[in-house]
């Protein structure tokens, strides 16, 4: 057996240190065993008695940054190639695939890997290693496996120049590129952290990468969270009180009552690593970003890979998930409506029910709580209906909304997305009032309190003040400029302006952090309707709601006049100042305004320009479009497209989010189009609009909701907190059984 040991003493560890790992194993982060040993050994060594193996296609450079990763670590560098293989074999690793054929190769290649051991070593495979599963699994027992991405097309041109003839799975019949294709499916089953590689990257610097991702992944006790309303010397005295990614997904708000945000902040692409990135799928690119954003502690790459596989599958009409749509002259549609519910919101909430099944505790049920101005609603309950059997059994979604302040289509789609774990209530009042009286359930520890003693049922959040929500539709903002680059729109590095129909300020917050990320994005638009509260505050640093009344309007999404995600925003521009966001939102909410200081409005205002539109010119603006293109915008990308007319400088593309699909607004719509006979019926209304042959099609999801018997049977109730709190009660004793 080919045996390496690389001998290190093991520092004595103190009693304390093995309270506080013992401590930490019962926190409700997913984390194993050995991740806490991993925790422990970074602060003494990068490897301790674990490997680095570096996984890649060939071509990938995995020797020559073996070596250099070896020399840094002053540890054995072990070639599977040249020290393991052609030693075990006594001929060269090409004589052998020439010798035995692909199909024995692999075999002889996997038996050889299951009788190699070594310890605390950097070592690096062969590029056809992954495609044995038994060898694979021996050698990631005892090692931190790391692939080295870099692109096909990158690859294909170093395997040309190097005049490579011994790739596995080679022949007269199958070309390379499909070769490298086939072999992706392995690399992502097994790797512990991924590198990305562009095309002229130096080696020494890929290996810096690689030992900057192994202490990412060894120190996962630094990617902690903060509340968007804690002090400075606070954090430092609750350091054993830590918030890490699992914690916030379950949480949803901060204890006192301020927004999770990473304490380090988000994560730095370079240029280079956002070009590799543009020949990849939208599936791909959320798996790079993503993996950036939650520590494998929290969720293993190769299960995120699974939940970002399913909740980005069929259920999307369309193949590219978010494509982006000339609409006309500078000006670029994304498209965010393909999902199960026809809003941006189905991004998040695909995902965001799968995250939080693996994330929260397996001994106690949990009741999501939500409040919608429209779609949030129906992608919620969709999301979550769509979990495993025994998720469902122990995960619960109460969704309310302003029973007269959504769309009929909207209100439609949210009943008849209820299902035996997913249900929706009305209630005579306004978003503000649901959203509001969510925050105050949630701070309410004697309610939440006896929920869990007496039901054994903890609350948990889904709305856009949750932190989990955010990180999918940072990745859309990405990948529509790197479709903009793929379609030789512009070069990389030329900047954009996005606009944005704004409410609750999560989606253009997401644009602001792609931007922290390193996409090029100038400007952020902040579309507004006749609630235009964002719009005076982004033009004049006062946030004003004395004597404002919410003014019900076509881009019902919108209807907001408290935007909970600006205190985020508020928080970054502040430099983490949790004191005054806290004092600014006090104000707010015993006087109903605060205001920016001078030099805190001059920053906001580099990254933010804001517009309002009419209800007159928002339909005007959907005629127009389909009069010249035949292509119908719903009411809240009208809006922007109003906006976005007003304010953009023409001297840089725009991208339009479209947030929503038409077909959710058909009376809006109808009449924008003036199409005189209306009918009630939403599903007629529907059947009216898809007679014209509309670009898009009307969306099927939407069709095959409306067609559910029952879509009436749903309950209401007055707004009042004790009625709200009187609902959640009795949905939890008809679903979870009771705690005796």
């Amino acid at each position: 057996m080919f045996h390496v040991v690389q001998y290190r003493p093991l520092r004595l560890i103190t009693q304390n240190s093995l309270s506080s790992m013992c401590f930490k194993l019962m926190l409700s982060r997913p984390v194993a065993l050995a991740q806490v040993w991993k925790s422990w050994f970074s602060s003494h060594c990068l490897v301790g008695n674990k490997n680095i193996i570096l996984m890649g296609p060939p071509g990938a450079g995995k020797t020559t940054v073996g070596r250099i990763v070896g020399q840094k670590l002053d540890c054995p560098v072990i070639d599977i190639d040249d020290d393991v293989l052609e030693t075990t074999w006594n001929m060269s690793v090409s004589e052998k695939l020439q010798d035995v054929g692909n199909e024995q190769f692999l075999e002889e290649e996997g038996k050889a890997l299951l009788k190699f051991s070594a310890s605390g070593s950097v070592i690096s495979l062969t590029g056809s290693n992954p495609m044995h599963s038994a060898g694979m699994q021996h050698m990631k027992e005892n090692g931190i496996v790391v692939y080295l991405d870099v692109p096909t097309t990158v690859i294909m041109s170093r395997l040309k120049s190097m005049k490579v003839d011994r790739i596995v799975g080679q022949s007269p019949d199958t070309s390379l590129k499909d070769i490298l294709q086939f072999r992706k499916q392995f690399y992502k089953r097994w790797y512990d952290i991924r590198v990305l590689c562009g095309g002229d990257i130096a080696a020494e610097v890929v290996a810096e990468k690689v030992l900057d991702a192994v202490k990412r992944y060894q120190n996962s006790e630094l990617e902690t969270f903060i509340s968007t309303r804690s002090s400075r010397s606070g954090r430092s005295m609750e350091k054993d009180s830590c918030k890490y990614f699992s914690d916030v997904v379950t949480e949803g708000l901060a204890p006192d009552g301020g927004l999770f945000v990473p304490e380090r902040g988000l994560p730095k692409f370079t240029a280079g690593e956002w070009q590799s990135l543009i020949e990849a799928t939208y599936i791909d690119r959320a798996q790079v970003m993503l993996e950036r954003c939650i520590h494998p502690a929290d969720i293993p790459a190769s299960k995120l890979a699974e939940i970002i596989g399913t909740a980005y599958g069929e259920n999307f009409t369309c193949s590219k998930i978010a494509p982006v749509r000339h609409l006309a002259g500078n000006q670029f549609l994304l498209e965010l409506f393909h999902g199960p519910t026809a809003s941006f919101k189905d991004f998040a909430l695909q995902i965001v029910p799968r995250i939080f099944a693996y994330c929260i505790p397996r001994s106690c049920n949990y009741l999501v709580l939500v409040a919608t101005s429209g779609d949030t609603g129906s992608a919620v309950l969709d999301g979550f209906s769509r979990l495993h059997d025994t998720d469902k059994q122990r995960i619960a979604v109460m969704n309310f909304f302003p029973e007269d302040g959504v769309s009929p289509i909207q209100k439609s789609q949210m009943i008849g997305c209820q299902k035996e774990n997913a249900w929706s209530v009305g209630v005579k009042s306004d978003f503000d009032f649901c959203q509001t009286a969510i925050k105050q359930i949630f701070t309410n520890s004697d309610y939440t309190g006896f929920l869990t003693v007496e039901y054994g049922t903890a609350l948990a959040a889904a709305n856009s003040i949750n932190w989990a929500r955010l990180l999918p539709q940072i990745v859309y903002h990405a990948s529509a400029y790197l479709d903009l680059v793929h379609q030789d729109i512009i070069p990389f590095g030329s900047p954009v302006d996005v606009c944005i129909p704004t409410g609750n300020f999560g989606n253009i917050l997401a644009a602001l952090y792609a931007k922290m990320m390193g996409i090029p994005i100038r400007k952020c638009i902040c579309a507004s309707n006749e609630n235009n509260v964002l719009t005076d505050f982004i033009r004049t640093g006062v946030y004003d709601l004395r004597g404002r009344r919410l003014i019900p309007t076509f881009s019902l999404a919108v209807d907001i006049l408290k935007s909970s995600n600006l205190e985020r925003y508020l928080h970054l521009i502040a430099n983490e100042d949790g004191q005054l966001v806290t004092q600014l939102y006090t104000q707010l909410e015993n006087q109903g305004h605060f205001q920016l200081r001078k030099d805190l409005l001059e920053r906001l205002q580099q990254d933010l320009v804001a517009g309002w539109c009419s209800e007159e010119d928002c339909l005007a603006a959907i005629h127009s479009v389909y009069s010249t293109t035949g292509y119908i915008l719903d009411t809240h990308t009208a809006v922007a497209k109003v906006v976005a007319d007003r304010l953009q400088d023409r001297t840089c593309p725009i991208i339009i989010s479209s947030t929503a699909h038409y077909s959710k607004f058909a009376p809006a719509i109808l009449r924008a189009l003036r199409i005189a006979e209306i009918k009630q019926n939403p599903l007629s209304q529907l059947h009216l609009l898809s007679s014209y042959s509309p670009l898009p099609p009307v969306h099927w999801g939407l069709l095959e909701t409306l067609k559910k018997k029952g879509n009436d049977d749903h309950q209401v109730c007055a707004a009042d907190m004790s009625m709200l709190m009187s609902h959640i009660e009795t949905l939890i004793q008809n679903h979870f059984m009771k705690v005796f």
